[in-house]
Formats: C-alpha cells, sequence, structure tokens
C-alpha cells in the first residue's frame, strides 16, 4: 500500500453537492444504515468527472467515467457499509476521498472498492484505503493511463497491499486480494491452535498444513 492523494484535474472538476436522501432513494438503505449516514456523514461532493470529455481517456463499458466523491466526516471516520451504499447507487466507479477534523487538524484518506458493472446491480469488492494523511500534503499527478480503464486500475494499485501482475485486470487483482485475506485467517487460526496442541502427532499435521498455508500465501503475495 502506498500513501499518496492525487492531484485532481481541474478540467475534471465537478463540485456538485449531494443530498444524502438521493442515497436513500438508490440503494437499500434501512434504518440502521441511514442512522450511520446521518451520525457519520456531514456532507457528500460528487467533486471531479475523470471522463473522456474532461481528461481525454476514452471510457469502455467497464469504466464509463470514474467519480471522485469527497465526503466530509463528522466524527473520526466513515463507515464500509455508508461508502457501499453510495457506491452501489451509482452506475459507475468511485474514488472517495474521506476529510476529517482530529484535535484541530484537517486529514484526509483515500479509499476505494473496486467494482464491476453489469446488468443488474454492481459487484463490489472489500474497500482498500491509504492511511489517514495531513490535509495539506503534496498531491502527485494522475498516474499515465491511455484508457480510463488502465487509468482505473492505476488509482487503486497503490491502495491495495500486493503489486498488479503484468497483464493482471483490477477484477483479478481483488479476487486475488479475497483469498489473500482467507488465507491470512486461516494461518492466524492455525498459529493459536500450534501454540495450545499438546499432542505430538497433532502438532505436526498442524505445522504441515500451516506450512502449505504460508507457502500459498507467498505465491499469492509475490509478484
Amino acid at each position: 500500500m502506498t500513501d499518496v492523494l492525487y492531484r485532481w484535474p481541474n478540467a475534471a472538476h465537478f463540485g456538485r453537492r449531494v443530498p444524502k436522501e438521493k442515497f436513500y432513494e438508490h440503494a437499500r438503505v434501512n434504518t440502521a444504515l441511514r442512522e450511520k449516514f446521518i451520525s457519520e456523514v456531514d456532507r457528500v461532493t460528487w467533486a471531479y468527472d475523470l471522463a473522456e470529455a474532461t481528461i481525454n481517456l476514452a471510457g469502455t463499458d467497464e469504466v464509463p467515467d470514474i467519480a471522485v466523491f469527497q465526503i466530509d466526516a463528522k466524527g473520526a471516520d466513515v463507515s464500509e457499509p455508508v461508502l457501499s451504499a453510495i457506491d452501489t447507487s451509482m452506475p459507475r466507479p468511485l474514488v472517495f476521498e474521506i476529510s476529517r477534523d482530529i484535535a484541530g487538524a484537517r486529514e484526509n484518506r483515500m479509499v476505494a472498492a473496486h467494482k464491476q458493472l453489469g446488468t443488474g446491480a454492481p459487484k463490489i469488492s472489500q474497500y482498500f484505503s491509504t492511511a489517514w494523511l495531513p490535509a495539506d500534503t503534496e498531491r502527485q499527478p494522475l498516474p499515465t493511463a491511455i484508457t480510463l480503464t488502465t487509468l482505473y486500475a492505476a488509482l487503486l494499485e497503490p491502495l491495495t497491499n500486493v503489486e498488479v501482475r503484468p497483464e493482471e485486470g483490477m477484477s483479478e487483482v481483488a479476487d486475488r486480494l479475497k483469498t489473500i485475506g482467507k488465507l491470512e485467517r486461516e494461518i492466524k487460526t492455525l498459529e493459536r491452535k500450534l501454540r495450545t496442541e499438546k499432542q505430538f502427532n497433532r502438532k505436526i499435521e498442524l505445522r504441515r498444513t500451516l506450512k502449505t498455508k504460508q507457502a500459498q500465501l507467498t505465491a499469492l503475495s509475490e509478484r
């Protein structure tokens, strides 16, 4: 994961505030989730629209454009269920910038999930995020890309814990990260069992399984 904030192009500036009620109309927002919106979100702004008309990169059915949403948090953060509800309501990939005030200091973090568009509801992966960064952090130019699809992959890559392999799309990266997360949880469980297991034969079996899982994790994590 690379902690980076991007310098979004002026030509792509949109700057339209989106009422929270709009998301209630287009996503399944129950009472508990609505309360999260109310308690966590101060303001949502559709800040930038990265599209062929604004940054001269061709879109595709998979990535027609990329919307950058800035969210002002009321408290320490905005939770993933809220982000997912916003994501689900929009028929385009989203990149979020969340802002908060902590002890009088303004901080931002960039967060996004890989979104696959298609018939029906979009498929959204787990969320990837930078650390919290001071609001005056020097912003980096957008990654070099030849289409909006390659730009989308390049925007997401620094947020993940793995490098994108040559010819690997972000849907494959999202699947790989899901498997990595599952293996990491299994390894922690095996390590915990190994520490408490008393039977010698059972310890040997657990250690063998643990080494197999660790090897699988290494293979998935390497470029």
